[in-house]
């Protein structure tokens, strides 16, 4: 596909792929084991073979279907989804396509009752949230896996079985069934990003637990010519739809995204019909407004996970392994972060920079991501759809309030929208004192972005920070003593692959360095969102998640840091804390 073919969503929706024989399937063909099998093409499958591919790794990646996602479906995606997008060499598309927003407007009946600013500040370069439907979001990933060599895209390869064998280094066998007949495919590990209802997860006997909501939404994707801002409108009993909920979201190519909250009593079939959406969406509208059904579809939804996301060698990202309500657009974010998460360490396991047990962390971190979405998903959905009169006696005060009282607007719950997990406790990071920085960048927290200057002009410090290991230190390299910049150069020599960057003051004179990147700080923003003074080193993980800092760089310190973040330094959890 040609990424300047300026495809319509009608062009997208309506693409499909030959299913070819692969080499498996012949006969007399030698069983080769593959490095890594990604079970599932959509976002987060796509995701996580891109990086891989990226790292160096082969990768096949199998999908029972061969076509791409129809309908709008995931369509709000962060801005630490599209800085993880940049990295994989397609954000650009993405935010050139998609519908900018940061603020979101919530009304009680027909009364603004207040508004919010996900993105106040300015000097990021991403913004807050863009909205792109699922469709491009596929299209835009599939064009850039075509791109690599490395990468493998088996369409109709349907995984009907599996054989899980003794050690880690023996890996997986899959039974994969196609047009032609079933064939074995053996892999080192395998990455099941196949959906909420992951046939890899039924082959293996497990389930997700959590709670199934007893309501019912329908949503309407409506092409039409309007004047709403791009902003996200949510109405709690509205005159148009009483006793009920509303969400209002703007696409790309004039559609805009609708979600009508129906009850659990509804008739899904019946609802998706054109006599029953149409006088909803005029309800909304104006009996005058004319517009286009693109796209219909009545959902229920859990807020669910697996007990673990990692069996054997087989590891489960995505939907695979967790589900959130729709509210907060939590799933595809969260899914794309499992995929970051998951990808430079397997890389690393794969490329002997890590043990295998690494991958544990992959688990454990991304559960305790997964619990907090689940915490604020279901909080949301309890405030949306009240399970009690006293429940909604409450909620309807609050929006009541929120009106003229700051205090109430904290506890309005429409979504608590996506956000980057801090991953305080994992056992790859190296504790610190907190309280003698002046930022919340704490170990385990994501990086900040900021504008930066180099070697090749102006840019955004998450550019050079890259997908390795990286030493972040703030100042000149002129400015550290020999012996300390010798210890921070030979670190360069430790066996993982690792970036040396200094960021200056703007003011200070430009130089240059030897094996390191020297950035200046163009606005001081870079300074003030790390809480930096001069010498303030922080060592930042491929996905870039802070897992150490010092107020000096230390380069013995660096060192011991840097194998804690690689698994060589394990230890036993401590009590409450996350499991490596």
């Amino acid at each position: 596909m040609d990424g300047d073919t300026g495809m319509s969503s009608i062009d997208y929706q309506r693409l499909s792929f030959e299913y070819q024989p692969c080499a498996e399937q012949q006969k007399g063909a030698d069983p080769a084991v593959h490095p890594v099998v990604v079970v599932g093409a959509g976002p987060v499958g796509l995701a996580t073979a891109i990086d891989l591919a990226q790292r160096g790794v082969a990768v096949v990646l199998v999908d029972d279907d061969c076509t791409l996602s129809t309908g709008s479906r995931a369509i709000c995606f962060s801005k630490r989804t599209l800085d993880i997008f940049d990295r994989l060499g397609c954000g650009e598309r993405m935010v050139d396509k998609g519908v900018r927003w940061h603020v979101g407007k919530v009304f009680l009946r027909d009364q603004q009752v207040y508004s919010f600013d996900l993105l106040p500040e300015s000097g990021h370069r991403r913004p807050a949230f863009i909205n792109l439907q699922q469709y491009y979001l596929e299209g835009y990933l599939l064009e850039r896996a075509q791109a690599l060599p490395n990468i493998e895209i088996r369409w109709r390869n349907r995984v009907v079985g599996l054989e899980q064998r003794g050690t880690s280094e023996d890996g997986v066998i899959l039974t994969i069934e196609t047009p032609d007949g079933s064939y074995p495919l053996a892999a080192r590990y395998v990455v099941a990003a196949d959906g909420s209802r992951s046939p890899m997860r039924k082959l293996l006997g497990l389930d997700s637990k959590g709670r199934t909501f007893h309501d019912r939404f329908l949503i309407a994707d409506v092409k039409m010519e309007a004047d709403f801002p791009s902003e996200r409108w949510f109405w709690f009993d509205p005159p148009f739809h009483p006793n009920q909920s509303v969400l209002l979201h703007r696409q790309p190519d004039n559609v805009w995204r609708i979600d009508f909250q129906l009850g659990w009593d509804a008739d899904p079939e019946l609802e998706k019909t054109p006599e029953r959406v149409i006088p909803r969406v005029q309800a909304l509208l104006g009996k005058d407004v004319k517009f286009e059904l693109e796209w219909v579809s009545v959902y229920t939804f859990s807020c669910l996970r697996m007990d673990s996301f990692r069996h054997g060698n087989i590891l489960f990202a995505g939907d695979a392994a967790h589900g959130v309500s729709p509210f907060g657009a939590r799933g595809a974010n969260s899914g794309i972060q499992d995929a970051e998460n998951l990808a430079w360490k397997l890389a690393y396991v794969l490329q002997g920079h890590a043990c295998d047990k690494l991958l544990d962390t992959y688990a454990s971190e991304r559960e305790y991501a997964a619990d907090e979405n689940l915490r604020n998903s279901t909080r949301s959905t309890d405030f949306i759809t009240p399970k009690s009169a006293v429940s909604r006696v409450f909620r309807d005060a609050v929006l009541t309030l929120s009106r003229r009282h700051a205090f109430a607007r904290t506890l309005v719950n429409s979504g608590r929208l996506s956000v980057p997990a801090v991953l305080q406790d994992s056992p790859l990071n190296t504790a610190d004192d907190a309280q003698d920085y002046a930022c919340k960048l704490v170990p385990g927290a994501v990086c900040c972005d900021a504008p930066v200057s180099g070697a090749q002009g102006a840019g955004w410090l998450l550019s050079h920070l890259g997908g390795d290991f990286t030493v972040l230190v703030f100042g000149s390299p002129d400015t550290i003593d020999a012996a300390t910049l010798a210890g921070l150069a030979a670190l360069k020599d430790s066996g993982v692959p690792l970036r040396l960057v200094y960021v200056t003051d703007a003011a200070q004179p430009a130089v240059t360095c030897t094996n390191a990147t020297v950035l200046r700080d163009d606005e001081g923003l870079a300074a003030a969102r790390y809480g930096a003074t001069p010498g303030t080193c922080y060592l930042v993980r491929p996905d870039q998640h802070v897992c150490a800092r010092w107020h000096h760089p230390d380069p013995a310190a660096i060192r011991a840091a840097l194998a804690r973040a690689t698994g060589a330094d394990l230890r036993a959890p401590q009590p409450g804390r996350m499991a490596a």
